[in-house]
């Protein structure tokens, strides 16, 4: 008999991980009886284009509703709701494979779920084709490395585990590619942001969070010349501005990440007391809007745990 079709996708405003992570394990299921298939629910950012281009596969189709052609999912780096299809509750998730804290979700049934502290969610699926005997395919396992490349910044960023080094070297060994040098090719081509809007560099890579009933929205952009990108700071105001009016957001937290020195300033927007939280809980200063973040480039582990605990 044949298996019910189900949907694999990753969060909103996909980045390179969770529309690969999508990929690998709609493939992984397939090969093990499963009928899935991987979608997105965005447009692939500059460097997740890139990856896309250079091992020539085809970017997935676009939808945020499941509803209304499958009744069940299968979710990958995350598991909020509000990052998920706009009608999850319409639909059974059937399985989880994420490397983020576990927050505003719950099912009626039992389902298979796998959340390891790494720092990418490929990771875990590099772990999951190992152990199942599942061999990866070479194009495959290059968009696996460019996914740990992106997450962890080249291997840079706090989120970094020895396993996702091993797995990053593994895959680039089965791909054919130099990881160093070609990560830092990626990177760069992520950091290109002078033909996108402030509203596009905004939504390219946010995601929303519930912090004891305070909305927080937390984006990020990654460059090598965080000044350039401050040139533009006065069209980020207002349209951050904007958005917490539409959105509802209290806090909004854009973070302007330098890939080469790994430091980052903030562009920090809300309610008074919320930003004086913000300052509690990263030890730091908001000043006319902005805030100094030496050695931070993690959203996942240096952003929202302080930030929740504080909330």
């Amino acid at each position: 008999m044949a298996k019910e079709k189900e949907l694999v996708v990753g969060h909103k405003s996909p980045d390179t991980d969770a529309v690969v992570a999508a990929i690998a394990f709609s493939y992984f299921k397939n090969q093990t009886g499963f009928n899935t298939e991987a979608v997105a629910q965005g447009e692939p950012n500059k460097e997740t284009k890139f990856v896309f281009d250079k091992f020539d596969y085809k970017y997935p189709r676009i939808t945020t509703k499941a509803s209304d052609e499958v009744k069940k999912v299968m979710l990958v780096d995350h598991n909020e709701a509000q990052q998920s299809f706009d009608d999850i509750d319409d639909v059974q998730v059937t399985h989880v494979v994420d490397h983020h804290r576990i927050a505003n979700f719950q099912t009626d049934q039992p389902l298979y779920y796998r959340a390891e502290p790494l720092g990418c969610t490929s990771t875990i699926l590099w772990k999951m084709f190992n152990e199942h005997d599942v061999e990866i395919p070479a194009n495959l396992a290059g968009m696996m490395a460019s996914a740990i490349i992106s997450d962890t910044l080249l291997l840079k960023s706090p989120t970094t585990t020895d396993q996702d080094v091993a797995a990053v070297k593994s895959l680039a060994t089965t791909a054919g590619i130099d990881y160093k040098s070609y990560g830092m090719d990626m990177l760069k081509a992520g950091t290109d942001l002078d033909d996108k809007s402030t509203k596009e560099l905004l939504d390219m890579d946010a995601k929303s969070f519930d912090m004891n009933g305070h909305s927080v929205r937390v984006a990020q952009v990654n460059t090598v010349d965080v000044d350039h990108t401050l040139e533009r700071e006065a069209d980020f105001v207002k349209d951050i501005k904007a958005e917490n009016q539409d959105n509802g957001y209290n806090l909004f937290v854009l973070l302007i990440t330098n890939i080469m020195t790994s430091d980052t300033t903030g562009i920090i927007i809300g309610d008074d007391a919320d930003v004086a939280t913000f300052e509690k809980a990263l030890n730091t200063k908001v000043d006319d809007n902005k805030a100094a973040l030496p050695g931070v480039v993690s959203r996942k582990k240096q952003i929202v745990p302080p930030l929740n605990e504080n909330f």
